[in-house]
């Protein structure tokens, strides 16, 4: 069984947690788009909010209740996919170019889901780290955080310079709070495990469920 039948795997799995009148956060990714085809045969009567114009456009296609995220404080639920899962929960994520609503989103819901295939889990973080920066002073940004390369990519949703951090990343609690202290520095795809409720990962033919850190 290839990567894509692990994502479909791990995003219909995931897929069941949504249930009727639930506030639900959704992801970027391809996986993420796994989720939604399986959501939308589900058909929930659940409330989405989109950590990106892609994903937005997807959903709504699918059939699927997506509303803006600006007056709603809480989510019961978020899943997404990421770009890297260590074992000790702490991930990379943001390579579509989305980190920053990733985040938030991630950070708003009481219950964090993550959904990937096999080749995501790793021993050891490692870089590229995504990055949002603020447009303003950008040299100065990047030549204070050096190892870094912006993308040749679109800007992020809300407009930001996305760009890759290529130093190491042996500790990421370390590196994360170097991260946010950068001024320029919009968003790090670096999301600590206590973001981080459940992992659903698709390994071979069946999906690997792990408990991190519970709900919040």
């Amino acid at each position: 069984m290839g990567v894509e039948a692990e994502k479909r795997l791990a995003g219909e799995a995931a897929s069941e947690l949504v249930h009727d009148e639930m506030l639900v956060g959704l992801g970027t990714g391809t996986t993420v788009a796994y989720l939604l085809e399986a959501i939308a045969r589900r058909a929930p009567k659940a409330i989405f909010f989109a950590s990106s114009p892609r994903t937005q456009v997807a959903a709504r296609a699918l059939g699927l209740r997506v509303h803006g995220f600006g007056d709603v404080g809480r989510l019961d639920l978020a899943i997404d996919g990421a770009d890297q899962i260590a074992p000790d929960g702490w991930l990379i994520k943001g390579g579509g170019g989305a980190l920053t609503r990733e985040k938030i989103v991630a950070a708003a819901a009481q219950r964090f889901v993550v959904i990937a295939d096999s080749t995501k889990v790793v021993d050891v973080l490692h870089a590229p780290v995504p990055l949002e920066l603020a447009r303003f002073g950008l040299a100065a940004t990047l030549e204070r955080l050096g190892s870094c390369e912006v993308r040749d990519s679109p800007r992020s949703p809300d407009g930001g310079v996305i760009a890759d951090y290529y130093g190491p990343v042996a500790e990421p609690s370390e590196l994360a709070r170097r991260l946010s202290r950068t001024p320029g520095v919009v968003a790090h795809g670096l999301f600590e495990p206590e973001l981080v409720s459940e992992l659903f990962v698709g390994d071979v033919a069946t999906v690997r469920r792990t408990i991190i850190g519970g709900t919040k």
